[in-house]
């Protein structure tokens, strides 16, 4: 005699043919069909982890040699980082479909599925496709590069990475921020690194009775003694050689504008560098002192008070 699989138990999950099948089958012919089946689908989940991780490894090696190529051809840097995470994820996606139809789920199915729900969230991730099209603006219209130094979305930094949804930049102390790209392809950008020369501003307020025509002679002789800033128009594209304003008499200084032009590198050093020369040598040498805020009160005795 033999043992027969109790049939009301798994009626409501196996469909009627599968049932009218099974109710002929005995426990050893349904065992054995299990196992078959396990046997099957372990050499395929086998598989399926063996091209997962060759396939790994093969993305990786191609991830290399793409961005070995790209290099070797001099391909803006700005491109590069964009170009290479495009390639990852457009293998990575290719990787995983392998691997489900390896698993035996039916890719056509799965590729219907992932467009619907692709629709769906790209509805949802508006913002996140606004990104995907702003950083290929930003590749198309390049309003910086990788290296440029911006000030963008209430940020300040040299730009790292341009990647496909966001750009990377770090701060001068050392921060890193990540801004999204749909903002910085439609927002205001400040790039400082585009051109090659910038004007550097002073203003110093000196007191009221110094001679102002002296403290320009003594600022004029420090900066042009500095060969980082601008004395010759004709050897530096045109741009002008320092000048000295007086720009307002204001309540308690007479404000002088110091205007000079030097290459964009050479900004900051230059700046911070005449701020303390401005500071220590214009008092000895030009005779001016930089006085405080202040204001004069004058007191009358009052003679019509009778006490």
């Amino acid at each position: 005699m033999t043992d027969t699989l109790p049939i009301d138990s798994i009626a409501a999950s196996v469909p009627a043919q599968e049932l009218a099948q099974l109710k002929d089958l005995s426990l050893d012919q349904v065992i054995s069909s299990l196992a078959t089946d396990l046997s099957r689908f372990a050499i395929s989940l086998a598989a399926a982890i063996l091209v997962f991780y060759v396939g790994r490894f093969i993305i990786t090696r191609l991830y290399t040699i793409t961005e070995h190529i790209l290099s070797k051809r001099q391909v803006d840097a700005s491109l590069v980082t964009f170009v290479l995470s495009f390639v990852r994820i457009v293998l990575y996606f290719i990787l995983i479909v392998s691997v489900i139809g390896i698993l035996g789920i039916e890719t056509s199915s799965f590729l219907a599925l992932f467009a619907s729900a692709g629709v769906a969230v790209g509805m949802a991730l508006s913002g996140t496709l606004q990104n995907f099209a702003g950083g290929v603006l930003i590749l198309a219209l390049k309003p910086y590069r990788v290296g440029d130094y911006i000030e963008a979305q209430g940020f300040a930094g040299t730009v790292k990475k341009i990647e496909i949804f966001n750009t990377v930049i770090t701060t001068p102390d050392n921060k890193t921020i990540i801004i999204p790209n749909g903002g910085l392809s439609t927002g205001a950008i400040n790039n400082s690194t585009t051109q090659n020369y910038r004007r550097i501003e002073w203003k110093i307020g000196i007191s009221y009775g110094d001679n102002v025509e002296r403290a320009r002679e003594v600022i004029l002789s420090m900066l042009t003694s500095d060969s980082r800033v601008v004395t010759n128009p004709a050897a530096n594209e045109g741009f002008p050689a320092p000048v000295v304003y007086l720009a307002s008499l204001d309540d308690s200084a007479v404000t002088l504008t110091i205007r000079a032009w030097v290459r964009s590198g050479d900004f900051w050093d230059v700046f911070f560098h005449f701020n303390e020369q401005f500071y220590n040598q214009l008092p000895t040498r030009a005779g001016v002192s930089f006085p405080f805020p202040q204001m004069d009160v004058h007191v009358h005795p009052d003679t019509t008070w009778k006490g």
